[in-house]
């Protein structure tokens, strides 16, 4: 039986978020400080947000934990922004950092898709009763009637 840490989506990832931390441990303490802290909150926060999504049972749940990976994947890139306008890194390595956060984005998509279409699945397999047909029939004058005179006739003696 595989396990979340068998996901592709999860092991790539891990890749990036791993590249990035070996990158930033390089950096200068103010840079460290400054954008490595950030770059490295987020980079791992899109496995750790698969790796939750994964602990869910409602689905809603794991969308909604996919999601916030996905989030942290576009965090990503807004740092890696920042980190090739102050030169921290050399702009073909920004580049396959992109790449790679591009790709992890479509696994992500598609895993995404492929729960909602698990979930869309197994509310079509789902037992159902067939509703029952309520039907009110007119109510008739005569019907409201509990007691006739003649049953209230004791209370008169």
């Amino acid at each position: 039986m595989a396990t979340f840490e068998d996901l592709q989506v999860l092991k790539a990832a891990e890749t990036i978020a791993d590249s990035i931390w070996k990158k930033v441990v390089g950096w200068d303490g103010f840079a460290k400080d400054v954008l490595g802290k950030q770059i490295t909150r987020s980079a791992d926060s899109i496995g750790a947000n698969i790796a939750e999504s994964v602990g869910r049972y409602n689905f809603g749940e794991k969308l909604q934990f996919l999601y916030y990976s996905r989030g942290s994947l576009f965090e990503t890139k807004y740092w890696l922004n920042r980190v090739k306008e102050r030169g921290l890194m050399e702009p073909n390595e920004i580049r396959e950092y992109v790449e790679g956060l591009t790709s992890l984005a479509r696994q992500l998509n598609s895993f995404a898709s492929g729960l909602k279409t698990v979930r869309s699945e197994q509310k079509k397999s789902a037992v159902r009763e067939t509703a029952a047909e309520y039907h009110v029939d007119p109510i008739d004058d005569a019907s409201l009637i509990l007691f006739s005179e003649k049953d209230f006739a004791f209370l008169k003696t």
